[in-house]
């Protein structure tokens, strides 16, 4: 059953991990009863599959779920630390990595569950072929998804970087080549949709996208391909209580043959199961 709705902004959620830890007057307390698994996770995909999991899967397994839904990309591993969630959904293994180099904390990736493919979105042109000398693309501005963003424009030709480019110090100065001398904009993840009437493109992440009706087929002018991509997102819990019998319950359910079957037949190609063959 969902039961919350968080939007924390991303600064005030890193102040309050980096300087006191503050738990969230809204969390509850991840011991809210002992078969009762609580879960954030960002409204889409992941909050849909949990959703889905919690009506059709769950109580057969024995499980209970509490799902807490986000707005940010930092206060659900803020609340994981802090033991207000045991588990979260929402995050690849590089960002969740980077979080804890930066903030002190020991979050594990506990499986892989499905890729959201980053895409470059466009109002303005209807190809990467489209455009023109000058023009401007936003970009997010956390350094993982940033990295991403600039591997994605590489892949299709429209940058080259610097050799031996390293994703913890990169800046965009390892741009080495830049043809069409495009201008970057770095935007906040959840505000890339509304940067796209500014820019000429933007790179989005997939459940922004797609909480803002972006369709990945129709709009988007570039996309992630899934063979090799490291950015697969996982569920995440602490070190602690990553053998934790109910996490391992919720693994089974969100790489079941049946929540498979519902990714792939509600986000039709745009996200995609990690166990699909």
């Amino acid at each position: 059953m969902r039961r919350a709705t968080l939007a924390v902004p991303a600064a005030l959620a890193l102040f309050a991990v980096t300087a006191c830890g503050a738990p969230s007057e809204n969390a509850s307390d991840a011991a809210s009863g002992e078969d009762t698994l609580v879960v954030g996770a960002t409204a889409v995909p992941a909050g849909d599959i949990l959703d889905f999991i919690d009506a059709e899967l769950a109580a057969d397994a024995g499980l209970e779920l509490e799902i807490h839904e986000y707005s940010d990309y930092i206060a659900p591993n803020a609340a994981l630390a802090e033991g207000q969630l045991d588990v979260n959904l929402y995050q690849h293994e590089p960002f969740l990595l980077e979080y804890n180099e930066g903030n002190g904390t020991d979050l594990v990736a506990v499986e892989q569950v499905y890729l959201p493919p980053l895409g470059l979105y466009s109002n303005v042109v209807d190809s990467v072929d489209d455009l023109e000398e000058g023009s401007e693309v936003a970009l997010p501005n956390d350094p993982t998804n940033e990295f991403r963003a600039l591997l994605l424009l590489e892949e299709s030709g429209l940058i080259t970087l610097a050799d031996g480019i390293d994703e913890a110090t990169f800046s965009l100065g390892d741009i080495e080549e830049n043809p069409l001398d495009l201008r970057f904009r770095e935007v906040e993840a959840a505000q890339l949709p509304r940067s796209l009437d500014d820019v000429d493109a933007a790179i989005v992440n997939n459940n922004y996208a797609q909480e803002a009706g972006l369709d990945f087929e129709e709009d988007s002018i570039l996309l992630e391909e899934f063979e090799g991509n490291p950015y697969v997102n996982v569920l995440a819990a602490r070190s602690d209580n990553a053998d934790d019998p109910r996490i391992a319950t919720l693994v089974e359910l969100l790489t079941s043959p049946e929540t498979v079957r519902f990714i792939e037949d509600e986000y039709q190609g745009s996200v995609i199961p990690a166990t699909a063959e």
